[in-house]
Parts: C-alpha cells; sequence; structure tokens
C-alpha cells in the first residue's frame, strides 16, 4: 500500500519523471554509437556509390563516343566514293604503285592463308588418316616384296622347264 500511495503523491510524481528521464537517457546512449556507425556506414555507402556512379558515366561518356564514331565510319562507308579521288602528290606516285602490288598479292594469298587457318582443327583427323595410310602402304609394300619373290621363284622355275 505505501508504493501505492507513494506513487500518487506529487511529491513522488516528480521523482518519477525523473527516473524515466534517466532510463531515456541511458537508452539514447545505448543507442548512440549504433546510429554512430550506422552513419558513418551510410556515409561510406554513398562514398562509394557516388564513385561507382562516376565510372559509370565516364564508361557511358566512352560507349557513346564510340557509337558516334561508329556512326560516322557507316555513313563514310555507305556514302559512294567511287567518283571521289584523293590528290597524292607526284613524288609519292612510286609508292602507291608498290602499295597497290603489295596490297593485290596480299589479297591473293589472303584465302590461302585463311583457308590453311581454318584446316587447323581438321589436322589431327588428317594425321590419323595419314598414319593408317602409311600403315596400309606398309601392307601394300610387304605384299609386294612377297609377290616378288614368288614371282622370281616362278620365274626360275621357268627357265628350269625350258631348259628341261
Amino acid at each position: 500500500t505505501l508504493d501505492l500511495t507513494c506513487r500518487r503523491t506529487p511529491c513522488f510524481a516528480k521523482f518519477s519523471e525523473m527516473e524515466e528521464m534517466v532510463n531515456i537517457e541511458a537508452e539514447i546512449h545505448e543507442v548512440q554509437p549504433l546510429l554512430f556507425s550506422v552513419t558513418i556506414g551510410s556515409t561510406l555507402q554513398f562514398y562509394f556509390i557516388g564513385k561507382k556512379c562516376e565510372i559509370l558515366q565516364d564508361m557511358n561518356r566512352h560507349l557513346e563516343a564510340i557509337l558516334k564514331e561508329k556512326r560516322a565510319l557507316r555513313k563514310r562507308l555507305i556514302k559512294r566514293s567511287c567518283q571521289e579521288s584523293l590528290p597524292i602528290e607526284a613524288t609519292f606516285h612510286k609508292c602507291m604503285v608498290e602499295l597497290l602490288t603489295e596490297a593485290a598479292t596480299f589479297i591473293e594469298k589472303l584465302e590461302s592463308h585463311l583457308q590453311s587457318v581454318r584446316s587447323i582443327p581438321q589436322i589431327p583427323h588428317m594425321m590419323n588418316n595419314m598414319d593408317t595410310t602409311l600403315s596400309k602402304a606398309e601392307v601394300l609394300m610387304i605384299e609386294l616384296e612377297e609377290l616378288t619373290e614368288q614371282i622370281l621363284k616362278w620365274e626360275e622355275l621357268q627357265k628350269e622347264l625350258y631348259s628341261n
């Protein structure tokens, strides 16, 4: 009953308010380091997000420049250039003729080089075919030697028969 009566009196009401304030301050002191670490974490997170955003913007500008160059190149390639010619100084005419002959030989050899490059994956199969062909040739060579020996024996027999 004392506890019940003491809480209701105005004298102890102030005391309970003070007790509540002390409890709230204790909670604030407990939560304050957590809030500080969360603020630092979010600040760092915003800093790194800002850096990533800058990097993405740089990449975007780079890709836009590449697309513009691609469009310009495509326009230049589509544009008919058969009636246009670039002026070349007379001192470079000889070099241009040599360059054109080199380009022509390069283009002629390009197809054979491309064919060689295309046949690279088929090399193991070709090697297996060559091995089997070589073994067949050896077998045929052995059979030919045996046949040659038989023919020579038959020839000697025929000579002996005709001589007798």
